[in-house]
């Protein structure tokens, strides 16, 4: 599916899509009209639809935008790593940093919006999810294959994973005692102390976060 937007305002169109995703994000996508997207970007409901097709056109680019971050910022940098456990443990790290990060709200929108979208657009965001829990697969099933870890079922541990990760924003405190790098730590810790085999080549586990951070989640 081709985006809406038009080649000479891109930078104006990004500017439509982080104002969108936020009122979505707070809203819902059926709770949000255009009007109000309109407004928010303090156009005319006309002048928006200079720059975007339709709604669905433009959760879409939201979603496109999310999922490109995350392959540029996460999958990218973490595919050529040789070991799959130290791999495991990097992309657990990145995807935290970005949940946590400037694309929160594309990510939240992802999660919570991915049934809205029909037909080729629905498609091809579901591909590239796709494209994620298989990496996550491979790497648990290498690692089990090659001793780094204890036996798993890859399927479970890469929803597990999935499932720690993913939902950090519903508790998770910016301005709390916790930073997104302790977090980060933190939960490779808890995930990887259990999964490392014993006596396999591990690097060194890291410290665990002090208790007293904790009450930075309330």
């Amino acid at each position: 599916m081709h985006s809406g937007r038009k080649q000479d305002d891109g930078e104006r169109y990004r500017a439509i899509m982080e104002t969108a995703a936020r009122l979505i994000c707070e809203r819902g996508y059926e709770g949000t009209s255009m009007q109000e997207i309109a407004a928010a970007c303090r156009m005319t409901k006309a002048g928006l639809y200079h720059h975007v097709q339709n709604k669905e056109q433009l959760l879409f680019d939201i979603m496109s935008y999310g999922m490109s971050a995350f392959e540029q910022d996460v999958l990218d940098k973490v595919a050529p790593m040789p070991d799959p456990v130290e791999r495991l443990r990097e992309c657990m790290r990145l995807n935290i940093h970005l949940v946590t990060g400037g694309c929160s709200k594309e990510v939240i929108i992802i999660l919570h919006e991915h049934a809205t979208l029909t037909g080729e657009a629905r498609s091809f965001i579901d591909q590239r999810k796709k494209r994620y829990v298989r990496f996550l697969e491979d790497s648990f099933a290498e690692a089990v294959r090659t001793g780094r870890i204890r036996p798993v079922q890859p399927t479970v541990a890469a929803f597990s994973f999935l499932g720690m990760v993913l939902w950090i924003y519903k508790w998770f405190q910016p301005d709390g005692r916790l930073s997104a790098t302790q977090v980060a730590d933190e939960m490779v810790d808890l995930l990887f102390t259990g999964l490392v085999a014993p006596g396999s080549a591990a690097s060194p586990l890291l410290s665990l976060v002090a208790p007293k951070s904790v009450e930075g989640m309330s």
